[in-house]
């Protein structure tokens, strides 16, 4: 049991300083990724229901 705490003791340390190194992104940053993110899920899902109902058609259409 002494070893597992240890570890996990020794995994917590290494992982607080590795947290101290990281570069964090600023508000302005993080609110342009975030709306490129959304834009490009919109435009993604905009693009599969336009795929989804033209073949939605093209199936109705060769079934009649």
């Amino acid at each position: 049991m002494k070893l597992q705490e240890n570890r996990l003791i020794k995994y917590l340390i290494d992982s607080r300083t590795e947290l101290k190194k990281v570069t964090w992104p600023t508000k302005k940053e993080t609110t342009k990724l975030t709306l490129i993110v959304l834009g490009v899920s919109i435009f993604t899902a905009a693009f599969l229901g336009f795929l989804d109902f033209g073949f939605d058609e093209i199936l109705a259409f060769v079934i009649r």
